[in-house]
């Protein structure tokens, strides 16, 4: 009789899983720091840049990397935090926010892909529209103006959004009225670049004067960048998917782990309030 209450007792101790609720914990955790060092990269950009002074600047906000950092990583700071507490202290209120927020997030991805497959063409001249506004702040930003560098430069080898005719919208390279050296210029970041280590920051001056358009090809990418992200995309076609099916199962199984803790914490409160 006393060893079938020790093992009642055993069983009933056990209740909560504790490999779900260290596992969810520790998974919480690693996003957690992740969110946290976004979250503090984008304030030292912002501060870098004095944009806390210009608070009333909204306008520029959308096209600031700084405040997509800030954002993205308050956001992933938020709900790691919700999910490793509430997994550690077995509190049902936070799991189940953490739960709102992986279940909105996951809604919000599949809606974002059923858009971009329907209405594709109006999606990308929304896409071009927003990228082209980027082009005309290229000087403006420091952070902007290195991650469209990279973009060019590094990532996609493209020029410009549709075409390096696109930088006629920045006042510095525009051909008609621009007072600067840069005038009908393209950024170095779109020249095609040698095996040299040493970068010639003037390498896209004056190239897309009428005279030196037949020989484009020779200096700079031609391509736009929608259309060299769109390469890209076929190209890598099964990692790009394999990422996209990943976070998702990602997320699927923090559901299902947060769910099922919160319903073993449930069981447990039950068979306490029975024992009383």
């Amino acid at each position: 009789m006393a060893r079938e209450q020790g093992r009642r007792k055993a069983k009933d101790q056990t209740e909560v899983s504790c490999c779900i609720k260290y596992l969810l914990f520790s998974f919480n955790v690693f996003f957690w720091l992740v969110g946290l060092g976004l979250l503090a990269i984008g304030v030292w950009a912002w501060y870098e840049k004095q944009m806390f002074k210009n608070i009333g600047q909204l306008t520029t906000f959308f096209v600031d990397p700084g405040l997509i950092f800030i954002i993205v990583g308050a956001v992933i700071f938020i709900i790691g935090f919700a999910g490793s507490v509430g997994a550690l202290r077995e509190n049902t209120c936070l799991l189940m926010f953490f739960i709102a927020c992986l279940v909105v997030i996951l809604l919000a991805q599949v809606t974002i892909a059923v858009l971009l497959f329907v209405y594709k063409d109006f999606v990308e001249q929304k896409v071009v529209t927003a990228l082209k506004s980027y082009i005309g702040r290229y000087r403006d930003d420091d952070d902007l103006q290195n991650l469209i560098d990279w973009v060019q430069d590094t990532w996609l080898h493209c020029c410009a959004v549709t075409s390096p005719d696109d930088w006629d919208i920045n006042v510095y390279f525009n051909c008609t009225s621009s007072p600067s050296r840069e005038q009908c210029g393209v950024p170095f970041s779109c020249c095609i670049r040698d095996s040299a280590a040493i970068i010639n920051l003037q390498c896209g001056y004056d190239v897309r004067l009428p005279e030196r358009r037949s020989s484009w090809a020779e200096y700079i990418y031609v391509d736009g960048c929608i259309d060299a992200f769109n390469k890209w995309v076929n190209a890598n076609m099964i990692p790009v998917a394999a990422t996209a099916v990943g976070v998702a199962v990602i997320e699927i199984i923090g559901v299902c782990f947060a769910h099922q803790l919160r319903q073993d914490i449930f069981a447990q409160k039950a068979k306490w309030r029975r024992r009383r």
